[in-house]
């Protein structure tokens, strides 16, 4: 009888533990309702609208794209730019939509879709040296934010990192001669280049990015189901051209952003990066 007793419980054991793991899908379609982190204040991803405080943007726009896709509604619930992994590892949130970009630290913490679009890390010089290859810049002093993921993408492009704490020092760096060019995203680039334009500066920006970032939706970790489903419907979303619509609205060529989306929807595999740290 203790035998059979022991073997029921190695039987049962597994099977409760199984069933203590919730189906975060499941959920989902129990409660008809998606809850996306979503920036609290950065536009033009997610920020209020100065006149309804109504949260708006390129990632607020995604979610309820998102959810309308999977079929249940969606809840929007900002965060932080810090609280964007813990809340979405904890399960407060069931997916994060916030310019999330894969490295390999949040991907021991979090599960990745795939990227609905890549972003870059990219290198604003004086004009004069634009045309240079990444190549030329090895050995060479580039400014960057302070631990930032652009101070990161100097290291990998065997350059040497100068870092301040935030953007316009760093390029003031740049100006003074301290270093040859400062590294941010493309957004933030050529937004700069046009400012340094405005003030009878001429900038350029070098066109080999100094890393890639897949920009996904993060969720927590195994849940196979939830994954797929979020995969299938950003899929769906680029087959009807939202994203591209979204895109377009918010950081498009007719926007200040002027950005063009040169990538669609793939799977995280078949992109050919160096992810970082």
């Amino acid at each position: 009888m203790r035998i059979k007793s022991a073997c029921l419980a190695l039987i049962v054991t597994p099977v409760i533990a199984m069933a203590a793991h919730a189906d975060q899908w499941a959920d989902i379609q129990a409660k008809q309702t998606l809850s996306c982190g979503v920036y609290s204040d950065v536009p033009p991803f997610s920020s209020p609208n100065p006149q309804t405080r109504v949260l708006e943007g390129m990632d607020v726009d995604l979610c309820t794209t998102l959810a309308k896709h999977l079929g249940v509604k969606v809840e929007l619930k900002p965060l932080s730019g810090e609280a964007r992994v813990p809340e979405v590892k904890m399960g407060r949130v069931d997916v994060v939509i916030a310019n999330l970009a894969y490295t390999k630290t949040r991907a021991q913490q979090i599960q990745f879709s795939d990227p609905y679009y890549v972003a870059k890390e990219m290198l604003v010089v004086k004009k004069p040296l634009a045309d240079q290859p990444r190549s030329y810049f090895e050995g060479k002093r580039i400014s960057a934010t302070k631990g930032s993921t652009s101070e990161q993408s100097i290291r990998m492009a065997k350059a040497t990192p100068v870092t301040f704490q935030d953007t316009g020092s760093a390029y003031l760096a740049v100006q003074q001669n301290k270093v040859l060019g400062v590294v941010t995203n493309a957004m933030s680039a050529a937004k700069l280049v046009a400012q340094a334009g405005a003030g009878g500066v001429e900038l350029g920006i070098v066109k080999e990015p100094m890393a890639l970032e897949p920009v996904s939706v993060g969720m927590r970790l195994e849940e196979p189901a939830l994954l797929a489903k979020v995969n299938d419907a950003l899929m769906a979303m680029e087959t009807a051209g939202e994203i591209d619509q979204i895109w377009a609205k918010w950081i498009g060529p007719n926007t200040e952003y002027k950005m063009v989306r040169e990538e669609k929807v793939q799977k995280l595999s078949a992109l050919k990066f160096e992810p970082l740290e």
